[in-house]
């Protein structure tokens, strides 16, 4: 398999070497694929220089467009499989080949943090939320997901095609299980480690957390509305 794995990225410099390294010692023969989103540090040079290709956005657009836009160059490119990789160093690249053993059986593999028990500890708030939007994710689709919220995953070719052509804007993580299941595509959780952010500082506060689950919530619901209709015509 021709695989990539692509790495959103905004101000990462303090930590962008060692994830690229991690995954190089992972996975050697897969390609690195930095998309800058209008960082203002030295991300972009540093992910270059570590042997990443490295798109740069003009501007800082926000996960869902940086993400399309990594879609976009992965199908161009032919690629078969595209793994999401945060650029913070919480994924482990150690867990690659964990997404990859299930990938060739179905359209999206999810790493999940909850499918069995793993050293990850997180706030009340987000631990809330990750519960939350993983029962009404479940509740929508009628299969069972743990770690809706999870930004670690394979997507087979299919998926790319499809995530090339749309991807949800704001905190698409959620939104995009819905929109893969109407359209009939295979998914699957699978177990990953998620360790301490080393650098920098998660822009969610409490007062986003509650904001991000009114608003992502509405978003789902619209969503598994408008993707039942278009299949229904």
């Amino acid at each position: 398999m021709k695989v990539v794995i692509i790495i959103p990225a905004y101000n990462e410099e303090l930590s962008i070497r060692k994830v690229i390294n991690e995954i190089q010692v992972a996975m050697p023969a897969a390609d690195i694929l930095v998309v800058n989103d209008g960082s203002s540090d030295r991300t972009a040079f540093i992910a270059k220089e570590a042997g990443a290709i490295v798109l740069n956005m003009p501007f800082n657009v926000g996960i869902g467009g940086t993400m399309q836009t990594g879609y976009m160059y992965v199908r161009d490119e032919g690629y078969d499989v595209a793994v999401q990789m945060d650029a913070d160093g919480q994924h482990a690249a150690a867990d690659l080949p964990l997404l990859l053993a299930k990938i060739s059986d179905h359209d999206l593999v999810i790493g999940s943090r909850f499918l069995e028990t793993t050293a990850y500890q997180s706030t009340f708030m987000r631990s809330v939320g990750i519960r939350f939007f993983s029962i009404l994710v479940s509740a929508l689709t009628r299969q069972p997901f743990t770690d809706t919220t999870s930004g670690f995953r394979a997507a087979g070719r299919k998926v790319i095609e499809m995530y090339a052509d749309y991807y949800p804007i704001d905190y698409p993580e959620v939104e995009s299980i819905v929109y893969l299941t109407r359209n009939h595509c295979r998914l699957v959780e699978v177990r990953a480690e998620m360790r301490p952010r080393e650098t920098g500082r998660s822009s969610i506060t409490p007062l986003k957390s509650a904001y991000y689950m009114v608003k992502v919530t509405l978003s789902v619901l619209i969503s598994a509305v408008r993707f039942r209709e278009v299949r229904a015509e």
